[in-house]
């Protein structure tokens, strides 16, 4: 199975007084590796302004399973748990975890793409958006909404 991952660096601002990761932190980094792979696969900012869209979340839930402090490694992969055949709604999954493999946490969000001219769901999306959509990786128990 395909994956997006990358290595995360942990800065001084993203500590709580307990030395260790805020919570808030770990929702920042989900959204930028969000659209860091939508970029990867072929959806720009720029292709998002001039098509007028943009995702939005309707759920954002992080499960915490073990801490991270300044010196840890940290990498991130994200992939899509469903989806409806059109990309219009979609589950991403991002797991965050150490050189080793085990998980410091899971975000999961539930979004669908905003038409941003109307303020109100895209219908239909922009072909470049369920392309991109449709290439983004799989969790291994994917399904079609």
């Amino acid at each position: 199975m395909a994956t997006f991952t990358k290595e995360l660096s942990i800065r001084w601002s993203d500590l709580d007084p307990n030395y260790h990761v805020r919570h808030s932190v770990y929702y920042d980094f989900g959204a930028q590796h969000r659209i860091e792979i939508l970029e990867q696969f072929g959806l720009t900012m720029k292709d998002m302004q001039k098509e007028w869209i943009g995702p939005i979340l309707f759920r954002e839930e992080c499960v915490f399973r073990k801490e991270i402090k300044r010196d840890s490694k940290v990498f991130i992969n994200t992939k899509i748990g469903k989806m409806k055949p059109d990309a219009s709604r979609w589950t991403i999954v991002h797991e965050l975890t150490n050189e080793n493999n085990e998980l410091y946490a899971t975000i999961t969000v539930d979004g669908a793409w905003m038409d941003l001219k109307l303020r109100k769901l895209a219908n239909p999306l922009p072909q470049i958006a369920i392309d991109v959509m449709h290439k983004m990786p799989k969790t291994a128990d994917f399904v079609t909404q």
